[in-house]
Formats: C-alpha cells, sequence, structure tokens
C-alpha cells in the first residue's frame, strides 16, 4: 500500500500532518490526520486559586488567548456565583469583538486568501500572504497590517496586554475606560466596519466572480452533513460572548438548547488512542464513528454552523450579509465546507459592527466594575465562541476556591471529527487511479482543514497513554543514521 504524507500541514496554528494511503489502483483507503503536539492545562491549574485562572490559560495559545480568558473569567465568576456588572460584562465584550476582528483577518488574508487570491494549485512559494499582496496590491496589504494593528492596540489597552490578558477578575474587570478612550476607539472601530466591507468585497469580486471557485465550493468534494452548533442570545441571534448553545440539524431544526451547566447533559467526548485531540458529539445522537448523516452524533462549530445554528445576525449589515449568503447558497443550512471563509468574514462585519455600538455606549464608561464576592459555589462553567467555534471551560473548586479539577472543550476539538472526515473526503475527491499528485493536488486536500482555522495547540487535550513515535537521527547532510519506533503496545 503507497503511502502520501504531507508534513508539517501549512497555514495553521500548531503542528500536525496528514497520511494519505493508497489502493493498489490508487484509489485512496483511508486518511489519518495528526497532531503531535500536547497542551495539558486540564492538569497545570489543579491547585491553584481559581481567580488565577483566567490569567493562566492564556498560555494556551498565542492566537486566542482572549477566548480562553472570557470562556475562564465566566467559568470562576460562576464558582463564585457572583455576576459581573453590565459596565463590566460591556467591557468585556468590547474586548472580545477586538479579538475577533484582528483574528478573522488575520484567517482570511493570511491563511485563508491565497487558496483563492493566488490560486490553490499555484506555486508553493506564492501560496502565501506576501503573493496575496502581490495580488491585491501594497497598499491593501499595509491596510490589513493596519487594522490587525489597531485591533491590538485595543486589546492591549483594555486587557494590559493582548497576549497575556489580565483584563477579568470574579465578578468584573479590572480597570475601566475613561471617555478619551472611549471616543477613540469608536473612531477605531468605524476603521473596523469599512474595512470588514471592503474585505466582503474581495470575496465577492475574487472569489464569487470566479466561476471554478464557486463550482469547488459547491460541487467540490467539500461538504459534510452535519449538525451545526452555535451560541445564541434570547432572540437566537448570534453572540459571541453570551448566551446559549443551540444545535440544529442538517434540515435546520433545532436539536437542542442549553445552558453552560447543562452541556454535560449534550456534548460528551470520546478518546482514541492514535490522537491528542479528543472526539466530542452529541450524546443523545451518539457515536457512530467518523460519518456524517443524522444518525451520527459528529458536529461542526464553526463560523458557518454559527450562522446555521441562528436566526440570523444581531446587527444590520451582517444581517443582510448573511441573507445574501444563503441566497445564493440555496438556503439554511450550508453544509459546503469552503463557505466557512465566507461566513468568517460575515462575522468579521458583525465583530466590527458589535464593537462600534459598544464604543457609542456612553455608559461604558461607568465605575461600577465589580460585584463583590460573597460565598463559593465550587463548580463553573463558561461558554464562548472562540473563532474557531464553541468553547468551554468548566471548573471545580474546594471550599477556598482551589481548583481540584478541570475540563476544557475547546473550538478546535469541537471540530476534530469533521476536519478528520472533511480531509478523508477532499483525499478521495482529488486523487484518483491515473492522477499525478503534485503539489497542487496535495493543497487542495489541505483547504479541507483550512477552512476550520484549526488552532491545534489549544485543542490537544487527550492522554491515550503511549503515542506512537518515530525519532530519526540524521547527519549534518541529512542523511538517516538510525531511525527508532514506538508503536501503541511497545
Amino acid at each position: 500500500m503507497k503511502r502520501i504524507t504531507i508534513d508539517p500541514i501549512t497555514r495553521l496554528e500548531g503542528h500536525g500532518k496528514i497520511e494519505i494511503f493508497l489502493k493498489e489502483d490508487g484509489e485512496v483507503e483511508n486518511v489519518y490526520f495528526q497532531v503531535p503536539e500536547l497542551r495539558g492545562f486540564e492538569k497545570f491549574i489543579e491547585g491553584r486559586p481559581a481567580e488565577e485562572i483566567p490569567h493562566i490559560v492564556t498560555k494556551i495559545c498565542g492566537v486566542c488567548p482572549g477566548c480562553h480568558h472570557m470562556a475562564s473569567g465566566k467559568a470562576v465568576d460562576a464558582a463564585f456565583g457572583v455576576v459581573p456588572t453590565p459596565t463590566a460584562v460591556k467591557i468585556r465584550d468590547l474586548f472580545y469583538m477586538a479579538h475577533f476582528v484582528h483574528s478573522h483577518i488575520a484567517h482570511f488574508y493570511a491563511l485563508g486568501a491565497p487558496d483563492f487570491v493566488v490560486g490553490p494549485t499555484a506555486p508553493k512559494a506564492e501560496r502565501n500572504i506576501l503573493g496575496v499582496i502581490g495580488k491585491v496590491g501594497v497598499e491593501i496589504g499595509t491596510e490589513v497590517i493596519k487594522q490587525r494593528r489597531i485591533a491590538q492596540e485595543i486589546q492591549a489597552l483594555l486587557g494590559g496586554h493582548q497576549t497575556h490578558v489580565m483584563l477579568n477578575i470574579p465578578g468584573g474587570v479590572r480597570k475601566g475606560l475613561t471617555e478619551e478612550q472611549r471616543a477613540d476607539i469608536e473612531v477605531k472601530a468605524k476603521g473596523f466596519v469599512e474595512f470588514a466591507k471592503f474585505s466582503l468585497k474581495v470575496f465577492e469580486d475574487v472569489v464569487l466572480a470566479n466561476k471554478d471557485y464557486v463550482d469547488i465550493i459547491l460541487n467540490g468534494p467539500y461538504k459534510l452533513n452535519l449538525y451545526s452548533m452555535g451560541l445564541v442570545d434570547e432572540n437566537n441571534k448570534v453572540n459571541f460572548y453570551d448566551g446559549k448553545v443551540r444545535v440544529v440539524d442538517q434540515d435546520g431544526n433545532e436539536h437542542c438548547k442549553y445552558g453552560p451547566r447543562e452541556y454535560r447533559d449534550f456534548v460528551a467526548e470520546r478518546v482514541e488512542p492514535w490522537s491528542y485531540l479528543k472526539f466530542p458529539y452529541l450524546k443523545k445522537v451518539g457515536w457512530k464513528g467518523l460519518v456524517d448523516g443524522k444518525d451520527s452524533g459528529v458536529y461542526h462549530a464553526t463560523p458557518l454552523s454559527r450562522l446555521n445554528a441562528s436566526d440570523g445576525m444581531a446587527t444590520p449589515l451582517a444581517q443582510i450579509e448573511y441573507e445574501k449568503m444563503y441566497q445564493i447558497l440555496g438556503g439554511k443550512p450550508v453544509q459546503n465546507t469552503l463557505a466557512m471563509h465566507w461566513a468568517r468574514l460575515i462575522e468579521l462585519l458583525y465583530s466590527a459592527e458589535h464593537c462600534l455600538e459598544l464604543a457609542q455606549d456612553t455608559s461604558i464608561t461607568g465605575q461600577d466594575l465589580r460585584t463583590p464576592i460573597t460565598k463559593i459555589v465550587g463548580e463553573g462553567v463558561g461558554i464562548v465562541e472562540a473563532q474557531r467555534g464553541t468553547l468551554t471551560h468548566h471548573y471545580w473548586t474546594d471550599e477556598k476556591g482551589m481548583i481540584t479539577k478541570a475540563n476544557i472543550i475547546v473550538g478546535t476539538t469541537n471540530n476534530n471529527a469533521a476536519i478528520c472526515m472533511s480531509i478523508k473526503k477532499a483525499a478521495q475527491g482529488f486523487i484518483k487511479k491515473g492522477v499525478t499528485v503534485d503539489d497542487g493536488i496535495l493543497n487542495l486536500v489541505e483547504m479541507a482543514f483550512r477552512a476550520y482555522d484549526p488552532c491545534f495547540s489549544c485543542a490537544t487535550h487527550s492522554l491515550p497513554g503511549k503515542m506512537p513515535m518515530i525519532l530519526n537521527v540524521r547527519n549534518d547532510k541529512g542523511e538517516l543514521l538510525q531511525q527508532v519506533k514506538r508503536n501503541h503496545t511497545t
């Protein structure tokens, strides 16, 4: 049996590889997706004071530290039985919208856009952010960097640092906003809205205007029939910071809707011996393996699934784009994997609009920043939408507020089964008998996972025991001197 290895996979956060096994006739037999790294934060934080955890978990990942900070902060609030003040919630939400703006810009222009702006089968050396700038112009490239920088500056202002965030404390936030700072953020948020509108126009001009790209999105091997998960407000509109988790089935009907403390009634986690990533699934449907359909509990939690699970966007311009996408793609829900890029840009516009709404609310400069702690409940769950999917932090404490146990389900972990299935389907769609498997073909396979914007540093939480390992020892010329292997049983 022939093996094709993509190692390392590219344009993602973290490290991974894809192993493709071919039959004798050249057709794809199976595909394995492996991530050779581990984050053990559930164990690291045991024995630590709960109020320290929102600051520790930002170190899980340098790409989405704000997501872990927010989910952790909400879990700690719940563990102490305290509800943050309205002003504190608005400041947290403002920080979070800036966090979404900077992350969604980064994924579209640096990680996703090279496949469309430069071309999916363009030379590897050109499929990167520099290749995108070469196509769209230095002025636009400069604006991309500028808007991301501004979003990072807002995060640093509110959180003390854009990565090592120190904003949340139990029941509130560390510091407030001055009127001068609020007015400055308002101006910057207006720039976010214009840039988001521009980015959607780029997508329309480059992707939607290209019949070949539209054909790949609609008719290529990038489609799975899955349940869709996303956080919604009381009106079932998309919300990133707060609300209930809603899951809809393949026909768009509500499967379940639950609050943070109820998540274990609806989501279970499965461990496989060949991966550090767990495999969450819908508990009431059950685990049927890596298959799709209503009888399989596999779901996806992505920008597209959030839109599928909602009844619309909570801001006007994003709502217009939401309606446009579903009209063009044939109605809800959409299951085309590459449409995640389009949904992500709609979310960018929503984040920018909501950032502006919050900045224009003069009450956000109030000084009532924290609700006092009067008790320790001993258990708390916090759920937010990370850029990569629904993020859950669940903590247990003793009577002194020290962490005794923790469970974290990351956005990419929610998507683990779907990513594995998407990669296999893409490989089977493009690698056929008689087809020369070149770098362009392999990039088309990689595009299947890239649409999920995966963050594998965040997502690796399983400890299955001894993992398969291959150690290669090479000399200074790159020649293999020795190879040592370990499998599951040795």
